[in-house]
């Protein structure tokens, strides 16, 4: 039986991986030395888009914000995105639904 033959786990954390593999994937531009991962602040869920491997990328990535807020908001991934470089944040945008 090959991976793609394997049942799979729902657990939280193999639920936010699937999550996370298909927002990468949606988006498609992404590179993959951007970490993505989300994060919950107070009551709400963002998604957090981390430069600090590809600093270079990360305002020409900032201009394709309507994209990624189309993906976070059609996967229901979250209320915000939020650019990092490593623990300074660098930007931000809150989701309207």
């Amino acid at each position: 039986m090959n991976n793609s033959q394997l049942p799979f786990e729902c657990t939280s954390s193999e639920l936010e991986k699937a999550a996370i593999k298909r927002f990468r994937s949606y988006i498609g531009f992404l590179p993959s030395q951007c970490q993505i991962f989300r994060e919950t602040w107070n009551h709400s869920t963002v998604i957090c888009l981390d430069f600090v491997q590809c600093p270079h990328l990360l305002d020409s990535l900032k201009d394709m914000e309507p994209s990624l807020i189309e993906g976070v908001q059609s996967l229901g991934l979250g209320n915000a995105v939020v650019f990092r470089l490593g623990k300074k944040l660098m930007g931000w945008k809150n989701i309207v639904s």
